[in-house]
């Protein structure tokens, strides 16, 4: 059972990742201590540790003695990013096809289920809703989540949300949705047939959701970042 400081802590990184991955805290800005703690309302050492823990994360850099920095974006971030996601996800989901029983089917056909009736209640602008957003997570999930490995999933999360931060800061520019409805039922149906084609369609789906970020942010990141802690 987890004690109640456990808990609070736990909430209070859920909260400040929302808030990085959201934007609500941006990208390069100094997480001052004073203004958190008034923020989520809790003690320093708490704080430290979520931070701490977010570090591990790369959502957050430590500065040494300077404290701590909601880690930059870059364009190069973004290409390693990409590579390493399109690396994991085409290995996870090979796994998952050999692997995979009925119930990761089922798992697959019901969240898909859920974020194309949600789609259909929200209209054009799906893709901006939290909801939707946190479905969408569930269902690249559930994909590759029959390869037999936690290691790789909790690293392959990390990563997802890494991306999805790039995401929210293009989408403020973006002039239209591209359509994905049609792409995740394309990826949906080639998996549970234990399609090689898969693999591709995987890695062409996050290649092409980065291309559109590029197109639309690209003059918001710089090429590179060298922050290095003191």
């Amino acid at each position: 059972m987890k004690t109640k400081g456990e808990t609070r802590a736990g909430d209070v990184l859920l909260r400040i990742r929302d808030d990085i991955l959201s934007c609500r805290l941006t990208p390069g800005e100094k997480l001052r201590f004073e203004i958190l703690k008034d923020r989520y309302e809790v003690s320093f050492s708490t704080l430290r540790e979520a931070l701490a823990r977010l570090s591990e994360e790369g959502l957050v850099l430590s500065e040494g003695q300077r404290g701590f920095a909601v880690a930059p974006v870059s364009i190069a971030d973004l290409e390693d990013l990409t590579n390493a996601r399109v690396l994991l996800d085409r290995e996870m989901m090979r796994l998952s096809m050999q692997y995979g029983d009925d119930s990761w089917e089922a798992g697959i056909l019901a969240v898909f289920h859920r974020m194309e009736r949600l789609q259909e209640r929200l209209g054009d602008n799906y893709q901006a809703d939290a909801e939707w957003t946190a479905l969408h997570s569930k269902f690249h999930t559930s994909l590759v989540s029959a390869c037999r490995s936690p290691l790789l999933l909790d690293i392959r999360q990390k990563l997802f949300d890494r991306a999805h931060r790039y995401r929210r800061i293009s989408a403020q520019f973006r002039a239209s949705w591209r359509p994905k409805e049609a792409e995740h039922k394309i990826i949906r149906d080639a998996v549970l047939d234990r399609s090689p084609e898969a693999l591709d369609l995987i890695e062409q789906h996050i290649r092409e959701t980065t291309d559109n970020v590029l197109t639309s942010a690209a003059h918001l990141f710089p090429a590179d970042v060298n922050i290095k802690a003191a």
